[in-house]
């Protein structure tokens, strides 16, 4: 049996009801689905996603990538992504496992790694064929599961090999440029992580510059180069997503969702809501609850 299919195997017995579940293993999330989804809004951590069975489409500003077993995704920075399941069933269904980069383990392994990282905005949302030699490293992770009093040791030492193997694949550069404190790279991570820990409240440019290391101007611009936002469409992306997540899963209605995410104007909520989502608010939702597999984010 090839590692693919592994894998697809130990996401199937560790994630036996659709959804994602975060597990015993820090960082590691195993994806399950049984029907195709709607479109369904996310914020993706930097990460690294591999799909074992199915195949999904995910979205960023008008630019979409699709992905199977025979790739894999890689998110350099926390995006509010579009991810859309395109092939799943009972039968056969969506298996993924996403796993998150821990931070101070990438800045560790540069130190050993010593090599240049290069000046220049790169890609923070790619796929990149399969690596049977990644593939087997998460079903080594995974399978933690079945000695969790493994997992505290083993863990971080398989993470390290993952992080290892994507520093020396195709995408190296951008991992490199991740764990290098002065990259741009890293100083959007910063402005981002602000912008999330606030994003309900009024967008301060110069706070956010401030925390990232940049000017207001440089900002501004590597910003929109690396995302494909402006920090305020940024902004915007994550409230409205935040608020349609609310009203599908929580049932909030539309007044308490726009609020909640910092809206003080209902109508403003309604039109920027309807300029992302193609719909009113209340239409939005109904249409998503009749469709199966619409909570499933990853």
């Amino acid at each position: 049996m090839d590692k693919i299919a592994d894998l697809a195997q130990l996401i199937s017995r560790f994630a036996p009801v659709s959804g994602m579940s975060g597990t015993a293993v820090p960082r590691l999330s195993l994806i399950r689905a049984d029907h195709p989804s709607a479109p369904v809004p996310a914020v993706y951590e930097a990460s690294l996603c591999i799909i074992a069975q199915g195949s999904k489409r995910v979205s960023l500003a008008g630019q979409s990538v699709v992905y199977d077993a025979s790739s894999y995704l890689l998110v350099s920075v926390d995006l509010p992504l579009v991810g859309h399941v395109l092939a799943a069933s009972p039968a056969a269904p969506y298996l993924c496992c996403k796993i998150d980069f821990d931070p101070a383990a990438l800045a560790d392994l540069l130190v050993t790694e010593r090599r240049a990282s290069p000046e220049k905005d790169l890609p923070v949302l790619a796929v990149y064929p399969s690596d049977p030699d990644l593939i087997d490293a998460a079903c080594r992770l995974v399978k933690l599961l079945d000695r969790p009093e493994t997992i505290d040791v083993l863990a971080p030492l398989v993470e390290r090999e993952i992080l290892y193997r994507l520093l020396t694949g195709p995408h190296g550069a951008t991992l490199r440029q991740m764990g290098t404190i002065d990259s741009h790279l890293n100083q959007v991570s910063r402005a981002i992580a602000t912008i999330r820990n606030g994003f309900h409240t009024q967008l301060r440019i110069d706070e956010i510059a401030a925390a990232s290391g940049m000017s207001a101007s440089s900002l501004h611009a590597h910003f929109k180069a690396i995302t494909r936002m402006t920090p305020l469409e940024y902004q915007k992306q994550l409230r409205l997503q935040e608020a349609r997540r609310l009203m599908l899963a929580d049932g909030a209605n539309a007044g308490t969702a726009g609020f909640a995410v910092g809206y003080d104007s209902p109508s403003q909520f309604s039109r920027e809501y309807r300029r992302l989502f193609g719909a009113p608010p209340r239409q939005d939702i109904e249409r998503l609850q009749a469709i199966p597999g619409s909570a499933a984010a990853y």
